[in-house]
């Protein structure tokens, strides 16, 4: 019952959400108004909803799709946002809406629109989190790198999401179910020659997708492709002693990992409550012991979002639609360098933009991060929407 409020709160804060079915391609007329146009390839595990408006449901394919889209942004927008429309068909001077869409059968098919959208060599996969439709997260990708003006071959991958705040057992489920097939697109794309480097930025359940396929190829192989320079964890929702498994199960050397948090974070909050009042990787307060020595000996960079404001009202899509936030990550993908450089100013940056509380770290060392200690976490007892607090006194995890 205590679940179902915090659901239910949750749900209150998210809105009423936007109107279904925006995938039927608008045609652009030679006197439409000035818009910008986000290309993308998008591979799922989702099964096909055989309605156009839709293209994708919730529900579990057993072999992968791939398709092209192009989204058109209109051109009078906060950054940040993403502009659903209020009635279909969308209205491409004032809404975001799709303007072509293409399957693609082969994966020399895929290869060959890789070609042709190719941007300097880098290419960026987005993973999405719980909860989210299959235009969801093709309008949210189409925002992140309109508004980030990076200079990477955008790459969508989509898993089995029922997108419902009452579905976070089977979402989890579905990320388990994908893992391989994400390690396989991850494999396809470093396989090919016109890639340079890839950039993966996974947020808030779909960070578990991540690091579950990262660690398979890192088992297989002895080590994560050589090819994946950066691993961006927006809001993990990742139990912190699997996190800490996963990492070195990965093998070594690691991609470099760069994790944004936020101890606002309302749907983590509720997350912990659901996974048995564990606190979450996403919502740590990275200049607190033991989380900043361990994170340093590992060489992850921590960022803090806690004081960047938002639209969303569970604060868990900072990374998005904080202007200043998405443009630094596209300021440094659109030149190819790495996220986590200590050489560079994203620390600098980052701290004028948040207060002050960055972590970036130089190398990886060999230390594992199974001996992070784990705060015991206990629920607020004011309001049911509230966030969860740390106990102060912990204990060290097992190994």
């Amino acid at each position: 019952m205590q679940k179902m409020l915090i659901l239910s709160a949750l749900l209150l804060l998210s809105g009423c959400g936007h109107p279904s079915g925006v995938m039927t391609p608008v045609k652009l007329t030679a006197a439409a108004p000035k818009t910008a146009q986000v290309d993308m390839l998008v591979a799922t595990t989702r099964q096909p909803s055989g309605n156009p408006a839709t293209l994708f449901n919730g529900e579990r394919s057993p072999k992968p799709y791939m398709t092209e889209i192009a989204v058109s942004i209109p051109s009078k927008r906060e950054a940040g946002t993403v502009q659903w429309p209020r009635k279909l068909p969308p209205n491409p001077a004032t809404d975001f809406a799709v303007t072509r869409v293409r399957q693609i059968s082969t994966v020399p098919e895929g290869r060959a629109w890789f070609r042709q959208h190719i941007e300097g060599g880098h290419a960026l996969v987005f993973i999405h989190g719980f909860n989210n439709k299959y235009e969801d997260s093709v309008f949210r990708l189409a925002q992140i790198v309109h508004d980030s003006n990076m200079k990477a071959t955008p790459i969508l991958f989509t898993w089995p999401s029922r997108a419902s705040l009452f579905g976070y057992e089977y979402d989890k489920e579905s990320t388990n179910y994908s893992r391989t097939a994400l390690e396989q697109a991850l494999r396809l794309l470093t396989q090919d020659p016109d890639v340079k480097d890839v950039t993966i930025l996974a947020h808030s359940m779909g960070t578990w997708l991540a690091m579950e396929s990262l660690r398979q190829m890192g088992i297989r192989d002895g080590h994560v492709n050589s090819k994946i320079h950066n691993v961006i964890l927006a809001s993990p929702d990742i139990d912190i002693q699997v996190f800490a498994k996963q990492f070195v199960e990965m093998g070594t050397p690691h991609p470099k990992f760069t994790i944004f948090v936020s101890q606002d974070d309302r749907a983590l909050a509720a997350s912990s409550l659901i996974t048995g009042r564990v606190a979450r990787l996403g919502s740590i307060d990275p200049t607190a012991e033991p989380y900043r020595s361990k994170l340093e000996q590992a060489g992850i960079t921590a960022i803090d979002l806690t004081k960047v404001k938002s639209g969303d009202s569970m604060n868990h899509g900072k990374f998005a639609e904080s202007p200043e936030i998405v443009q630094l990550i596209g300021q440094r993908l659109m030149t190819g360098q790495p996220l986590t450089d200590s050489n560079v100013s994203l620390g600098e940056g980052v701290a004028a933009v948040v207060g002050g509380t960055v972590r970036t770290v130089g190398t990886v060392a060999t230390a594992p991060l199974i001996a992070i200690e784990q705060p015991r976490v206990k629920k607020s007892v004011n309001n049911v929407g509230d966030t969860l607090t740390s106990d102060p006194q912990s204990k060290p995890l097992a190994p």
